[in-house]
């Protein structure tokens, strides 16, 4: 026995150093492809054995491989299994994508409560953080643009504009249509506080969406829930669908995340107008010169009159370009001007309105700090961002700092903070709509073809003043309808300034392993102030105004969640709260009367008259909630939803003021009873019914009394031209949704398919009455919209090996909207009325919007030309319904392909049919700036010709007969191609469009790099690009996309449209 002891303590160590010799040592790192930080607990397989090891709390592993090993496998709960061969390598990184497909995904739904994908019995997405902010924008709900069924998102080409978001349709006719926003379990506003003209077009600022306030790079998830089973246990705020933001929290150990960013953006060339550049400055042969085309005076003084230009007009209908002739324009009447008193050629501009457009820039930076161990966390983090416009003296910084911990005080008792800082500095907002503070009202509409910007610029930096290109005449120099460009970016600027907080206070108590109470209180205050200015010297009285806004919201709940399986077969889940909302809101705008005193200096004070009365505004808001869910649960396969909210108002009468909001919700999953199926991987369908409504205004329920200026000293009061009503009701939706949710092949591919009808009755709205009664209109309750459509969200991975994966994800979604009726026999109600002779409308059997306006009259499918003049005839009236703003169907596609630690992203955004009316065409083709109003006509003449020397058109249409028109009409005077001879509906075009939206190729360095650089744990190259291409448009020299403004007003009506811009830039992610 003993020299078999002996022996065997001889050989011991010779036979494990040949073990170890034909085993070999991999380590990495692995990480969570979406923030690059390290994942712990992942299982690190070797492929065929039962050899495996977990990753560290920084995502680090060690294993030992046999020789002959040829794979590796990483997987995780909640993220996309990856195998990978081992070759010759001793490091292996690996980042892991999530994986929604997982039927253990934990969504958040509302009131923070989370639960599995298998059991929701209503539609709701999960977006995570990384997809958002893969193209580095810095206002995260674009990010969500073409990524979301059901969700529409229209965004905005002024810098930091708003968006528009409308989730399954606008329900409320007058009300509010966007959509809750919840971050962390607060509500916050996402007010729009552009004022009532710039949403209809006629000038103004776009201000944007303050829920935009958030940091991108602090975003875990955010959660779309669409239908009212979804969002019933949120109330009155809930009829529009919510989004819910997780924000990123610390983890074990302490780490440091740095994102450094910055992009560069031109505009698109194909969103802006193109130029004839054979005709100059004038409306006509209306002039005093020979030719009809130029002023004639003797500006020289050698008694001979000269040409000059018609200063005063803003089109581009004059004399023929013709580098020989000599012409006296808008430089040679400035003093400090190199052609002052001289004569120049007659030619195009060299530096055309392309020219005043700079290169935007963009910097994107942000840091955070988290860590954490078993009694808590804590998350720390700064974002800056600091972005500049395409139009000179334009930039928006954004400040954001945050912070979130936990504590456990007790085994039982967790307490968690959170609160965000952010302040928004903004100068020189684009001006929008029509107005001479918005360029490109002159760009697109009136505008001189042979005014060169460089020159304008040049005027105003060597002068300071506003040497336009429009003087009212050559002896009066004082501008008449428009402004130098520059003088408009300089000096008729806004500034504006928002500061905000919001965040949370909570505990949790456990008082079982099945029952907790949850006390929380919220908060988001923020304090806003706007100026706008109106230089001395400008077209129109110059001036200074002044708006400010207080925001205040506090909602404290108190909320038991508790979560037990009865039995081995069934399970029950719920909660049972209360919420208290105090909402105070305050506005004062003001502004000075009759002038500036003083040139330059903007206050109050400096008016030339004593400043109107300000426009004072507090709202005071309470509503009071009690709410309830349960979900019953059997087997994991049959799933009920019971929800209830009773809410108490004060934005409605004590009589009407309390109201219920039911929902029952069921899902079945049926793959449960098929594991034998191998090509099913899962299998569910669900319905659900729910009720949900929408408040008053707080200011709809009692008359006001506003104060005006005095009469003889004595202060005067005047009553709203609204009649308000104490017997309102608040709005309620009505729904009804079913889906069908699928899995194939190991979950390679799926799709989830819902059908949904929403029903909003008791509408508020305004309607008409006999003006003896001192007023215009009252509000009552009455009306109904509809909503219905499909939505389609399918995946698919083609391919999937070892190194490389290919996954194409798609979204599908056609929703129609009907106003089934509004008050007795009341068929239409103006929503808005718009320059151009258009109007937004609330008309029964139309969808919400319906543009009217004057029509063509057709004959056989062909506008109908008048025999006696040429041109084309329009209908009787101007209320003809001429355009639907809501589209056929929107959609997107995104491509992901990952190779080893190189990672391609691309997404395509669609939107098929909806209309929209161009007011930049509607004045923009009479001015005869755009080619299609120069150029030859069929006789292979120029059309601008007289007829009788072989010019003029021949209108395409029929007589009233049938007969074809072949009429002839002069094309040498203003207006022909415009608003003067053409309805409407001539300017309305296809607001379809299919874009590029995102491109991003990011590169993730080997551990075997990053290990050697002193702490660094992992280190993310990105290239990224969004709206870099518009594949398909038919809306001429625009973007089919750009709108006024987001909320109800200005959708489906362009004026004064911005470019669209493209942008490209890259990002640096470092992981410490």
């Amino acid at each position: 026995m003993r020299k078999i002891l002996l022996t065997a303590a001889l050989a011991a160590p010779v036979l494990l150093q040949q073990a170890a010799a034909q085993n070999r040592q991999i380590s990495g790192r692995v990480t969570d492809r979406s923030t690059g930080q390290g994942l712990p607990g992942v299982t690190v397989l070797v492929k065929g054995t039962t050899i495996g090891v977990s990753t560290n709390s920084d995502g680090t592993y060690t294993i030992s491989a046999p020789a002959t090993a040829t794979t590796l496998s990483f997987t995780s709960i909640g993220f996309v299994a990856v195998e990978r061969t081992i070759g010759d390598a001793s490091t292996i990184d690996i980042g892991l994508a999530t994986d929604s497909k997982q039927l253990g995904e934990v969504i958040v739904t509302a009131q923070n409560v989370e639960r599995t994908r298998n059991s929701l019995p209503y539609s709701a997405t999960q977006v995570e953080g990384d997809n958002i902010t893969k193209a580095r924008n810095p206002n995260f709900i674009n990010g969500l643009s073409g990524k979301v069924a059901g969700v529409q998102i229209r965004q905005s080409n002024t810098l930091g504009g708003s968006t528009n978001v409308l989730i399954r349709g606008t329900k409320s006719l007058f009300g509010n249509n966007q959509p809750l926003f919840v971050v962390d379990g607060v509500p916050i506003s996402n007010a729009n506080t552009n004022s009532a003209d710039q949403q209809t077009g006629r000038g103004g600022y776009d201000y944007g969406n303050a829920a935009a306030d958030i940091n991108p790079d602090d975003i875990a998830s955010t959660t779309i829930l669409k239908g009212a089973a979804a969002t019933a246990l949120y109330g009155e705020r809930a009829a529009n669908g919510v989004i819910l933001i997780t924000t990123k929290k610390g983890r074990k150990g302490l780490g440091v995340t740095i994102n450094l960013g910055a992009t560069a953006g031109r505009i698109d060339k194909k969103t802006f107008i193109k130029y004839q550049n054979e005709y100059g400055a004038g409306y006509g042969r209306y002039y005093e010169d020979a030719s009809g085309f130029f002023l004639s005076r003797d500006i020289n003084g050698d008694g001979v009159d000269d040409l000059v230009t018609p200063l005063s007009e803003d089109a581009s209908y004059g004399a023929r370009f013709d580098p020989n002739l000599r012409v006296y324009q808008w430089d040679s009447f400035d003093p400090t001007s190199p052609t002052y008193k001289q004569a120049t050629p007659w030619v195009a501009a060299e530096n055309g309105p392309e020219s005043f457009f700079k290169t935007a820039f963009t910097l994107n930076n942000s840091i955070s700090i988290d860590g954490g161990n078993d009694n808590g966390y804590f998350k720390l983090g700064y974002n800056n961002i600091r972005d500049k416009g395409v139009l000179e003296n334009s930039e928006v910084n954004k400040n954001i700092v945050n912070f979130a911990g936990s504590l456990n005080l007790t085994p039982k008792l967790t307490t968690t903070a959170a609160i965000n800082y952010t302040r928004v500095d903004g100068k020189g907002r684009y001006g929008t709509g029509y107005g001479d503070g918005n360029v490109m009202t002159n760009f697109r509409q009136w505008w001189q073809t042979n005014v060169d910007l460089k020159q304008q610029k040049a005027a105003f930096e060597r002068t300071g003043r506003n040497a336009t290109w429009n003087y009212s005449d050559p002896s009066d120099l004082s501008p008449i309808y428009w402004n130098n460009p520059y003088w408009v970016r300089y000096k008729n600027y806004e500034t504006d300034q928002r500061n905000r907080f919001f965040g949370n206070v909570a505990a949790t108590y456990k008082v079982t392993d099945w029952f907790n109470i949850l006390g929380r209180v919220t908060a988001d205050s923020y304090d806003e102030i706007q100026e706008e200015r109106n230089a001395v010297g400008s077209v129109g009285l110059s001036s200074y105004d002044r708006y400010n806004r207080t925001s205040r919201e506090y909602n404290y709940d108190l909320i038991g969640n508790f979560s037990k399986n009865v039995t081995d077969n069934f399970s029950i889940k719920g909660l049972i709260g209360a919420n208290l909302r105090r909402q105070y809101i305050s506005t004062i705008s003001a502004g000075t009367n009759g002038g500036l005193v003083v040139p330059d200096l903007y206050s109050l004070s400096n008016s030339a008259s004593d400043p109107l009365p300000p426009n004072e505004n507090e709202q005071k808001i309470a509503v009071d909630g009690i709410f309830a869910s349960a979900t019953l649960g059997f087997r994991e396969m049959l799933f009920l939803d019971l929800t209830a909210r009773r809410d108490k108002s004060t934005t409605l009468p004590s009589k009407n003021n309390t109201f219920v909001y039911p929902s029952v919700a069921a899902g079945f999953v049926f793959s449960e009873l098929m594991k034998d199926v191998s090509w099913l991987s899962y299998g569910k369908i669900r319905a659900n019914y729910a009720e949900v409504g929408q408040g008053a205004s707080a200011l709809a329920v009692n008359d006001i009394y506003s104060k005006i200026s005095t009469f003889n000293g004595n202060p005067l009061f005047s009553v709203p031209s609204t009649k308000n009503n104490p017997d309102l009701k608040p709005e309620r939706t009505k729904s009804a949704e079913g889906g069908l949710e699928m899995n194939f092949l190991s979950n390679r591919v799926g799709f989830d398919f819902t059908v949904y009808q929403q029903n909003t009755v008791n509408q508020i709205i305004p309607v008409t009455l006999s003006t003896a009664t001192g007023y215009s209109n009252r509000f009552v309750n009455s009306g109904e919209v509809r909503n219905r459509g499909i939505e389609l969200t399918a995946f698919v991975t083609p391919v999937k090996t070892a190194d490389f994966s290919w996954t194409l994800n798609a979204n599908w979604t056609r929703n129609r909207n009907e106003v089934l009726s509004l008050y007795q026999d009341v068929q239409n109600i103006v929503l808005a009325t718009y320059q151009g002779g258009v109007s937004s409308n609330a008309t029964v059997g139309e969808p919400f919007g319906s543009i009217r306006g004057s029509n063509y009259v057709y004959k056989d499918g062909q506008k109908v030309v008048s025999a006696t003049t040429g041109y084309y005839q329009q209908s009787a009236t101007s209320n003809e319904v001429i355009g639907n703003p809501n589209p056929d169907w929107t959609g997107g596609v995104s491509n992901t392909l990952n190779y080893k630690g190189l990672a391609l992203y691309f997404l395509v955004d669609i939107r098929q049919g909806g209309d929209i009316f161009s007011l930049d065409r509607y004045y923009g083709l009479a001015t005869g700036m755009t080619p299609e109003t120069a150029g030859l006509n069929d006789l292979g003449n120029p059309s601008r010709n007289t007829i009788a020397n072989g010019g003029g058109v021949i209108l395409p249409g029929v007589l009233a007969d049938g007969t074809p028109n072949t009429r002839r009409v002069s094309n040498t005077n203003y207006g022909l191609y415009g608003y003067l001879r053409n309805p409407a509906a001539g300017f309305v075009y296809d607001a379809s469009f299919v874009k590029l939206r995102e491109v991003s190729l990011t590169y993730s360095l080997p551990t075997s790099i990053t290990s050697k650089l002193g702490g660094v744990k992992g280190i993310d190259f990105s290239v990224v690009g969004r709206n870099l291409w518009i594949i398909s448009k038919n809306l001429p020299d625009a973007d089919p996309e750009d709108a006024l403004s987001s909320g109800n007003l200005g959708q489906g009506y362009s004026s004064g449209s911005f470019p669209a811009v493209r942008t490209f830039g890259g990002n640096i992610r470092l992981s410490f």
